[in-house]
């Protein structure tokens, strides 16, 4: 595994690139990827920071691992390609924000468009061995991805952190809640929504009156 990670995020994370866990998880993906059908396709593994540069950085979601079934993972959390159908808490998602924004129901699943506004879609496990849920998981992706959480909580300001389900709460330890506001409900899966934990959250509208609150710019979700 190669670490290409866009420019603005390197210096704030190279402490991390350069230690023992980072350079055997890289020697541990480098091996799975080549022994094994592994998710997202290697250049995509950090695609979440090169769509969404540090200097753009306002809104952090966090899922936990990346989809693992074929042509789905992008390297975005609850992202996924143009043209794969929609996995169920990517259709829960667009359901919330048809009914708290009425914006119609997008056609592609592709979240790009959100990270390219400053919302970084970060997975807690960047890379899985195909249909093998959690199968990267313990291996030091964790560890890296909460060095990123604690580096946006100690260097900006105002971010928006949506902690949808328990795993993603978890993280609100890491988060400076007197520079940054924290939404937190059930994950948008349907084991969870359809128990009432995540329809009319209207995390969506929230989180742009927040960063208007703050002087930034909403999201358009």
């Amino acid at each position: 595994m190669d670490v290409t990670i866009h420019q603005s995020w390197k210096p704030l994370l190279q402490a991390e690139f350069d230690t023992p866990y980072f350079e055997n998880l890289q020697r541990f993906v480098k091996k799975e990827y080549t022994t094994h059908k592994c998710y997202p396709p290697g250049k995509q593994i950090f695609a979440a920071f090169d769509w969404c540069p540090f200097d753009n950085l306002k809104v952090v979601i966090i899922g936990q691992d990346p989809y693992h079934g074929i042509g789905q993972a992008n390297g975005l959390c609850f992202s996924v390609n143009d043209s794969i159908a929609h996995p169920p808490s990517l259709i829960n998602i667009f359901k919330e924000i048809e009914s708290d924004l009425s914006i119609p129901y997008p056609k592609s699943g592709n979240l790009e468009r959100w990270a390219k506004q400053g919302v970084l879609l970060l997975n807690a496990t960047l890379t899985v061995r195909a249909h093998q849920a959690g199968s990267h998981q313990k291996r030091g992706w964790e560890i890296f991805t909460d060095a990123v959480i604690r580096t946006i909580s100690d260097k900006k300001e105002n971010v928006v952190f949506l902690l949808w389900g328990g795993f993603a709460k978890q993280k609100s330890k890491l988060i400076d809640t007197s520079k940054h506001k924290i939404l937190a409900t059930g994950h948008p899966s349907p084991l969870s929504a359809n128990r009432g934990y995540w329809f009319g959250n209207k995390h969506f509208s929230k989180t742009n009156s927040l960063l208007e609150q703050a002087g930034l710019k909403p999201i358009e979700w």
